[in-house]
């Protein structure tokens, strides 16, 4: 059973490294934390597809946020809250086999643990918001790999 929370987390503290400085090797940054922290290899692997994917449609999920973040220049949101919306965007787009619901109310817990008081709030409401406008479709990222990673379905 994959501990996506877990894997959730790794993620968004390599992201958030990635966020403040250049990494050439995001993945050694995971392998870091995976250890560290006594991560099994599908933990680890949750968390790397992640990032990647994070990493990879990050203009796109940028311009998103930025969308439904009224008033918000990204540069000057809190760089917790603006990875751990990057984050939720990108398990929006790409990991088809979670629910909606656990993808937003896992960035709110994430959110309430590692932001301010008022993170929870901010980042369900920008990603409640960017999940119902990709009802009607998603960014041309998540239309260039509709199929999503294959990741198994246990383990929130």
């Amino acid at each position: 059973m994959i501990n996506r929370r877990k894997s959730r987390e790794m993620a968004l503290q390599a992201l958030y490294a990635c966020d403040l400085a250049e990494h050439e090797r995001p993945d050694d940054l995971i392998d870091y934390l995976a250890a560290e922290s006594s991560c099994d290899a599908q933990c680890s692997r949750y968390s790397r597809d992640l990032l990647a994917r994070t990493l990879a449609a990050r203009d796109d999920i940028d311009r998103q946020i930025v969308r439904f973040a009224a008033n918000w220049e990204l540069k000057r949101m809190n760089a917790v809250d603006r990875n751990i919306l990057r984050l939720a965007a990108a398990e929006l787009l790409f990991f088809k086999n979670v629910p909606f619901k656990v993808v937003i109310d896992e960035a709110v817990e994430l959110a309430k643990q590692y932001g301010t008081e008022e993170s929870g709030k901010f980042v369900n409401g920008i990603i409640d918001s960017i999940r119902k406008s990709w009802d009607a479709g998603p960014p041309a990222a998540a239309q260039q790999e509709s199929a999503g990673p294959k990741t198994p379905a246990d383990g929130d």
